[in-house]
């Protein structure tokens, strides 16, 4: 836990976020200076490649709590409130006492059938995770997703917000569990959580306010300052997640379509595995730096090895690799894999049909240069790296500060959005990755690329 004891500590508040590889945290002043910051490694599970698992007891019970003794081990100020923020959809089968007795299971996870006229939207895999663990944990006391557990773990309350709830739709029906679906899964409604408002207080953890909680994506969103329409958020985190900014709604085939929370303003994109579970993935081939290489002399990568989620919402694609010559070795594969993670975002663009401006790059890939230039280079944009990339962590202490009366609304956290950078494309690469984009977008299509147009050869 980093710690800034020059700073006044009063009214602080600590936002939790749990992600898929990694527990973030942060102490947040008023304006949303960061004065105290923790992280807190995962370890993802793949027993099967259909198969994608937390060790629910250390990364949703334990790891909130390791969070709260760093933070009174180094004298920091106990925080006015707290909130976790957590990816979804997950689950996880809880004893009695709110302890997980089974894996946690994630939103990777593709065991099973999802109905078609489900399987493309935002999420619409809680059915059948719960039917996974009801199936493995019959006579568990309650099926339970991440915010659960971790408020549990630190106040002894079992609930969710709203946001989380409806990110497991269609389990949850906007009013409660749906009766018929749990029946399916053979459990009862009972099992499931309390829902409560988002920013809801539920309970005191010592002297702070316990919030109901937020989902990731939408904490982070509250506070990346991506708010004016042709702003692209990017959240550059296991799972690359690609919002373009629009002023109205309009339904895109493959992508999804969801309120902001700026009054007429709309999100249009989606979620992708081509972000950083892909490219640590690919890099491992390739050694832990960049090397040097030519622009014109770079191969193109399909990034799906566990299938992909928007625009195509598919789980049996497979990753490839075009274009390889002998002239190629580790440098430019390296550098395929992270324009790949740039094809992706300006594809979302594309389909989008909104005239983007500007990049707005949040989560723990911003750290990582040759991602953040390849995104430039792809899309052809700037990239505005957020000061605090642990923006999900970031915007539930903005909720925390909700949830305490601290605030009145969302609309007071666009004040925390601070730009670190601006990363340019570099025109020198920009005409050479636009002729590798159209043959990404073939080769995605399924069609046959003409491969090696773009290769200087003189």
């Amino acid at each position: 836990m980093a710690v800034d004891h020059s700073a006044t500590m009063d009214d602080v508040t600590l936002g939790i976020d749990i992600g898929t590889s990694s527990v973030k945290a942060v102490v947040a002043r008023p304006d949303g200076t960061v004065v105290a910051r923790r992280k807190i490694a995962s370890k993802i599970g793949f027993p099967t490649s259909e198969r994608m698992e937390h060790d629910a007891r250390r990364a949703w019970r334990l790891a909130p709590r390791r969070v709260m003794s760093d933070l009174s081990r180094l004298g920091v100020s106990e925080p006015r409130a707290i909130c976790v923020a957590a990816l979804v959809p997950s689950l996880v089968a809880v004893d009695g006492r709110g302890v997980p007795v089974s894996p946690g299971l994630l939103y990777g996870d593709t065991r099973g059938t999802v109905p078609a006229e489900i399987s493309s939207m935002p999420v619409g895999r809680a059915p059948e995770l719960l039917r996974q663990l009801v199936a493995s944990e019959p006579g568990a006391a309650g099926y339970w997703p991440v915010q659960a557990v971790a408020n549990y773990s630190l106040g002894g309350v079992g609930a969710i917000d709203v946001t989380t709830a409806i990110a497991m739709s269609p389990l949850f029906d906007g009013a409660g569990w749906d009766v018929s679906l749990c029946a399916q899964a053979g459990c009862l409604p009972e099992t499931l959580p309390e829902v409560a408002g988002l920013a809801e207080p539920i309970g005191k953890v010592n002297n702070a306010v316990l919030a109901s909680g937020i989902v990731d994506t939408l904490a982070e969103q509250i506070v990346s300052g991506a708010v004016e329409v042709g702003d692209v958020l990017v959240i550059c985190g296991t799972t690359l997640v690609i919002w373009v900014v629009s002023d109205e709604w309009r339904e895109v085939p493959g992508l999804w379509t969801v309120p902001h929370t700026v009054p007429g303003r709309t999100l249009i994109g989606g979620a992708s595995n081509a972000g950083g579970m892909f490219l640590d993935w690919a890099t491992k081939f390739t050694g832990s730096a960049p090397g040097a290489t030519l622009p014109s002399s770079i191969p193109v990568w399909a990034p799906y090895p566990r299938g992909e989620r928007t625009p195509f919402h598919d789980t049996a694609r497979r990753a490839s690799l075009i274009g390889l010559e002998l002239s190629h070795d580790r440098p430019q594969v390296r550098r395929a894999a992270f324009e790949a993670a740039g094809f992706v975002v300006r594809q979302h663009i594309d389909l989008s049909g909104i005239r983007a401006r500007r990049v707005v790059a949040t989560g723990g890939g911003t750290s990582r240069p040759e991602w953040l230039q390849a995104l430039a280079d792809c899309t052809q944009l700037p990239v505005d790296v957020a000061a605090v990339p642990e923006c999900g962590a970031l915007g539930a202490a903005y909720v925390a500060r909700l949830a305490a009366g601290l605030e009145s609304g969302l609309d007071g956290a666009t004040a925390w959005a601070r730009v670190g950078r601006r990363v340019e494309p570099d025109e020198s690469w920009v005409e050479p990755a636009g002729a590798r984009y159209e043959m990404f977008t073939q080769l995605v299509a399924g069609e046959r690329p003409v491969v090696g147009s773009t290769v200087d050869r003189a």
